[in-house]
């Protein structure tokens, strides 16, 4: 699964993401101040250990998490 709002990110790392137990491609965002955070990019969930529903599930939170940021840094007026 690929995070759309990241597209053009450059991949800095690949690591095993134990919250979601899958491979995960991470990137660094800079915020105003000048700090790195690291962001996931794509993760990578085995056929044989998840089902498409966990994986729907998945990025319906990550679509409501950021949904919430964006309520929060840019609200509607």
């Amino acid at each position: 699964m690929e995070d759309k709002t990241k597209s053009g990110l450059e991949v800095k790392e690949r690591y095993f993401d134990s919250k979601y137990g899958a491979e995960c491609d991470s990137g660094i965002i800079y915020d105003g101040g000048g700090t790195g955070h690291r962001v996931g990019i794509r993760w990578y969930f085995s056929k044989t250990i998840f089902t498409l529903d966990q994986i729907v599930k998945f990025a319906k939170d990550l679509e409501e998490r950021y949904n919430a940021i964006r309520e929060m840094t840019c609200p509607d007026d």
